[in-house]
This record gives C-alpha cells, structure tokens and sequence, in this order.
C-alpha cells in the first residue's frame, strides 16, 4: 500500500468529513460522488465517537449461500496483522440479497480492535451491537439482522463500491457520523492544510448570520462561495 505521512492522518483525525470534503472541493475542484463519499444507506453505529482515519482493506463476503470459490481467512487476518499504520476494514455482501445475513459481530470487533484496526464498514449488515460498542470498534453498516447462514471470504484487495462510493484496497479513507469519504493519496497533504481555512470561513459566516446587525441587503452583494 502507498501512504502518507502519519502527521497527516493526525490533522485529517482533527476534523468532520464534511469539512475535510469541503476543503478537498477548494484543492482539486468537485468529482463525481461515486470517487467522493458514500450515500445516505450506510449508517453509522457509534456512540459520539471521533473521526476515523486509515486505509482501506477491502474483502467481499458471501452471508448466505456458499460461493464457488472460497478464500481462507487467514489471508485476510494476516493483511490486518501485518499493518504498520492504521486501517479500515471494508466487508462487502454479495451474497443474494446482499444484507439478509450478518457480515459482522461481537467477536469479529474483538479480534479486528486486537489487530489494531482503526475502524470498519459493512456494505451490509451487522449483528450483535452492544458487544461491537463493548469492543470500542466504529463501526458503520447498512442495517443489522440476528444471523447469518455459511459465512465465507469470496475476495480480498479488489475494488468495490460501497453505498455508492468506489473504494480501492490502500484507499485513504476518513469515516464520521455523516459517512465515509475519500481522500485522494496526492492530495491529502493539502487538503489536510486547507481544513482548517473551511473551518475558519464557516465561523465567520455563523457569526455574521449569528449577529443581531446582520443585514440581509449588505450580505447579498458580498463575493460568497454559496
């Protein structure tokens, strides 16, 4: 896996994935949502938890029915094992329906929060929440069921989309209450500098909208990105 520097995952780790896709707007202009951020079904299951940064590790599952090829775990483990910097695990069903069976529990949170990964997604579903919070391990998911049928690892390392959002294995990824976004590996030096200018821009206009003065006639003919 390419990556960068680790002082840069820190400043990214400062900020909401709405911010940082703001700033990364002003440093390569807007791209097509599917190469941006994930869509409204991927739910996040953490309680007040932090950003969450590192990169992605993607596998694709089958939940219900077996596969004609199956891989061993082991691979898998082995790829979180092996890490030296953090990581997002990426599950993906593509069992039929994708989702009708658990991809992900209580168990699995411990032994990827002893791996040392930072956090992981379920394009699909999970069960057993109260233990995965137990294990401190973020977790986001489009639903949750109380079981699965066979349980199998089809892929590792290919590239997926999730929630509509197209995720390669490396992938520099920063996961939130709002989603999950992209941060292109080129430009996440910059974007995490320009965070903090999104920050201060949108401060400054809380407080003139905040302000008991504020004067709609002025505003409007003021140079505004939106």
């Amino acid at each position: 896996m390419s990556k960068v520097d680790i002082e840069i995952l820190k400043r990214l780790q400062k900020y909401d994935s709405a911010t940082i896709q703001n700033a990364a707007i002003r440093v390569r202009g807007y791209v097509d949502e599917s190469e941006d951020y994930t869509g409204p079904e991927l739910k996040c299951f953490n309680d007040g938890g932090s950003t969450v940064v590192g990169y992605a590790v993607t596998t694709e599952v089958q939940t219900l029915n077996l596969p004609e090829k199956i891989l061993d775990w082991n691979e898998y483990y082995d790829e979180l094992a092996n890490s030296d910097f953090p990581l997002i695990s990426i599950l993906k069903d593509i069992d039929n329906p994708p989702g009708r069976g658990a991809s992900f529990g209580d168990v699995m949170a411990y032994r990827h929060v002893s791996l040392g990964v930072s956090g992981v997604v379920i394009d699909g579903s999970l069960r057993d929440l109260e233990g995965i919070k137990e294990a401190k391990c973020p977790i986001w998911a489009k639903g949750r069921v109380p079981g699965h049928g066979p349980f199998n690892l089809v892929s590792l390392g290919k590239t997926i989309e999730v929630s509509g959002l197209k995720i390669s294995h490396g992938d520099l990824l920063v996961c939130d209450k709002d989603g999950i976004t992209n941060i292109p590996l080129n430009y996440a030096e910059k974007i995490s500098r320009v965070c903090e200018d999104v920050r201060n821009d949108e401060s400054k206009s809380k407080e003139i909208f905040s302000s008991k003065d504020f004067d709609y006639e002025s505003w409007k003919n003021q140079d505004k990105e939106y």
